[in-house]
């Protein structure tokens, strides 16, 4: 049977070509807003985060109406380190919107998103974005377009897919550059021609595939999929089992189930082949997952997520001034909050170290982890994190493998030569080197993922903040050697207790201090970065002897340089390995793993084989 009243549709694209705002868009232009109601933009980016930061972390569900067909909508991430989200998702869908920008064209992430898309066979339609740009060249960027679908050995069928040309900020969309620009309606028309509807058989046994898993405090996890044979009904018995995992049978009972209209879960009492469901009550429910009718359990295969490729130590914060901020500061505070996030979370590791107030978590890359550090300080925890660290494996041959990016730079010629010496240093091999768009160059590399930890910072001083830097996974290849990270030393505290301008004035000759007056410090506290290669202490509680001579007064006549005032992003990069970074909800502070200066320096020569 064909359910000619339902589409499935993703939204993919490389991150800040619009899927976010297409989104918008159709929820708008479909009614699901009453008239005049207020409506933020970006509304599908719910967490605090991904407004912030304009970019979308987890897929979200939504769901339209259109002249009696209801469009199931998936908006998915364009960054690669949520690169797991995109995978899943596809599963449930029939076809997926590519966006591209029509200005920057096919992009890495394009790349990486459009072949998960034809390895699963699904009809594609080519949205070309911000056609209303000044410096738009759309009917390049078709072109563009074409070409890698052909690199990426599209079907004939695939090659005939159809292009559309949009301004999600305007809500237009036409297919014909001259056709007048009035609302969605060309886009939504050819969605209902052009995606497949789904199909299934109503009498069979009922599947549905977990592709998300979301989470509540009041109802646990909640499993969300498509239902592909069968009918799902309350109170129905089910089965849970896994394609992957053959020990998995476990009876479970339906007590809730939800469909998505509109930005809204809706309660519904059954459900059929096509529609995609969240159903809730299962506590054991995992992505992968299928629940199936106990007479015949049939899994469906499932797409493995890839693997993490970058691991960070998180451990209770054990400073002099531990506790003083964070509502959550013990290790079963933090153990229970990790574990907690792979409820929603599928490309994450947690695993419990040998040190019980040590947890090992592993995600995609630095952004996947940052993102996690930021959300549980703004939930009040406390602890402190080493610098991140690549996953590496051994082949067959007992030889030490390490995970590899290819790395695309459009920089202004003028900078080329600086990113291409400092790739190299990494480790990275240039690929290939052309022009991009807008009198840009640009660089491909292959490089270890380690050669780019504490790399983005760096690259964006060097490039004036003109840069733009893109990475998508490439595998494991053999070890590449030892890289040198940092090349300037700390500024570390001598003493504890609070600093004074008499003793930073003379720190801050030595290199760029991270605090200002007044702010408390402790031994062992990295308080700026000195321009030469090895570490320094220094004394900034230090104030001026009092003579006859010489009143306090004059302390006022001292200035201060203003203090580098670093994201979390920038004390992720800058610490090295024998470095912490202190997180609690009201400040961030880079230590030394060991406080004590006379046990650093044995720990030190140790180390040095000496």
């Amino acid at each position: 049977m064909i359910r000619e009243d339902v589409r499935n549709i993703a939204i993919i694209a490389h991150v800040d070509h619009g899927k976010t705002t297409l989104v918008d868009e159709l929820l708008k232009q479909s009614g699901v807003f009453r008239a005049h109601q207020e409506v933020q933009e970006r509304v599908m980016d719910s967490n605090d985060i991904e407004r912030e930061r304009g970019i979308t972390i987890l897929a979200k569900n939504t769901a339209v109406t259109y002249k009696d067909t209801k469009i199931n909508i998936i908006d998915t991430p364009g960054h690669a380190d949520f690169g797991g989200e995109v995978e899943r998702v596809l599963k449930m869908v029939n076809g997926v919107i590519l966006v591209v920008d029509a200005f920057e064209g096919p992009m890495p992430q394009t790349k990486f998103v459009l072949r998960k898309a034809l390895e699963l066979d699904l009809s594609v339609i080519v949205c070309v974005n911000k056609v209303d740009r000044p410096e738009a060249r759309p009917d390049e960027v078709v072109d563009e377009v074409l070409e890698l679908l052909m690199d990426l050995n599209a079907s004939d069928e695939q090659l005939e897919c159809p292009f559309i040309f949009a301004s999600a900020k305007a809500g237009f969309a036409v297919k014909d550059l001259e056709d007048p620009k009035v609302n969605m309606v060309p886009l939504f028309e050819t969605i209902i021609d052009h995606i497949p509807a789904p199909q299934g058989d109503p009498e069979a046994p009922l599947q549905i595939l977990v592709s998300t898993i979301d989470y509540n405090e009041y109802v646990g996890r909640i499993g969300v999929g498509k239902v592909d044979n069968g009918v799902v009904k309350v109170n129905q018995e089910c089965l849970l089992v896994n394609a992957h995992d053959e020990d998995k049978r476990k009876r479970v009972k339906i007590s809730k189930l939800y469909e998505f209209d509109g930005l809204n879960k809706v309660e519904v009492a059954s459900a059929q082949i096509g529609s995609i469901v969240a159903i809730s009550g299962i506590a054991d429910i995992h992505i992968g997952d299928t629940l199936c009718s106990p007479e015949n359990p049939e899994p469906i295969p499932f797409q493995k997520i890839s693997e993490p490729t970058i691991a960070m130590q998180f451990m209770v914060n054990d400073s002099p001034l531990a506790g003083q901020e964070g509502k959550f500061v013990t290790s079963r505070h933090l153990r229970d909050r990790l574990f907690r996030e792979l409820n929603t979370d599928v490309s994450l590791r947690v695993e419990e170290t040998e040190n019980t107030d040590s947890f090992k978590v592993s995600g995609r890359g630095e952004l996947h982890l940052s993102v996690l550090i930021e959300n549980m300080r703004r939930e009040g925890y406390e602890f402190a994190v080493s610098k991140a660290e690549v996953l590496t494996k051994r082949d067959e041959r007992n030889r030490l493998l390490e995970p590899m990016e290819l790395v695309y730079v459009d920089v202004p010629e003028e900078f080329s030569g600086t990113v291409i010496q400092k790739l190299s240093s990494r480790k990275g091999e240039l690929q290939g080197m052309g022009s991009a768009q807008g009198g840009y160059t640009r660089l491909e590399f292959s490089i270890p993922s380690r050669g780019l930890i504490g790399y983005r910072g760096e690259f964006m001083t060097d490039t004036k903040g003109n840069g733009i830097m893109n990475t998508i996974f490439d595998g494991y290849d053999l070890y590449k050697g030892d890289i040198q990270y940092r090349k300037q030393g700390s500024i570390i505290a001598f003493e504890g207790g609070e600093a004074v301008t008499y003793g930073l004035f003379n720190a801050q000759e030595r290199g760029t201090l991270f605090i200002g007056a007044g702010e408390k410090v402790y031994a062992g506290m990295v308080i700026g970065q000195t321009g030469k290669t090895e570490d320094v202490e220094v004394n900034v509680c230090k104030t001026k002897h009092l003579s006859n001579t010489r009143a306090s007064g004059s302390d006022d006549a001292l200035r201060l340089v203003t203090p580098k005032i670093m994201s979390l992003e920038e004390c992720l990069d800058f610490i090295d390995t024998d470095e912490l970074l202190e997180v609690t909800p009201k400040t961030l502070r880079i230590r030394k793993k060991i406080l004590d200066p006379t046990m650093r320096k044995r720990a030190a020569f140790r180390s040095s084989g000496k």
